[in-house]
């Protein structure tokens, strides 16, 4: 099973970026996490370029029709979603690869509640079969490796239960039509 993992953060020391790194080495076996580095290289979203070869967007578009499932981990920014988080999303809202795709949503800050509304909802609109049981809260509490994630058991778990949830979600559902 392949699962893509986008962190909607740019900032090189975020929590959110380093808790779908972790989630790369605590997948089971027979599950891969593909942490999706592009955030940074979309172009701010345009309706009229859509129809124009952006590598960029043609890769994101790729990833998340190639993955089983997709995990966002994104901070919340003014109590909404991160700007860049917001605009990866609308690039793809007018792709085939997106629709029914199962989304597990991710947050590392308790109080970041504002811009877990603003996502579900955009991602409601987008089609995406958000799977409930796997969207958790796991705080890192000032960790600021992958290392010292790993390391403390009680995140690991958390992560490992997050990840085993949403992938018997996945093996539960209908397979992902290819509209493409």
């Amino acid at each position: 099973m392949r699962l893509l993992a986008i962190s909607g953060s740019l900032r090189r020391a975020s929590s959110n970026t380093l808790l779908i790194e972790a989630l790369a080495d605590l997948s089971a076996p027979g599950v891969e996490v593909e942490v999706y580095r592009g955030l940074g290289q979309l172009p701010h979203f345009n309706p009229d370029l859509d129809g124009e070869t952006i590598d960029a967007v043609r890769a994101l578009r790729q990833a998340v029709g190639q993955a089983d499932g997709l995990i966002i981990c994104s901070p919340e920014y003014a109590h909404g979603v991160a700007g860049v988080m917001k605009n990866a999303l609308d690039w793809l809202v007018p792709s085939l690869e997106f629709p029914l795709t199962p989304v597990a949503l991710l947050n590392t800050a308790p109080h970041a509640h504002h811009a877990q509304a603003h996502i579900r909802d955009t991602l409601e609109v987008m089609q995406a079969r958000i799977v409930e049981d796997a969207s958790v809260t796991i705080s890192l509490h000032g960790r600021s490796s992958v290392e010292a994630i790993l390391a403390d058991e009680t995140l690991a778990a958390a992560a490992r239960k997050a990840l085993s949830t949403f992938t018997d979600a996945i093996a539960a559902l209908p397979a992902k039509p290819d509209w493409t």
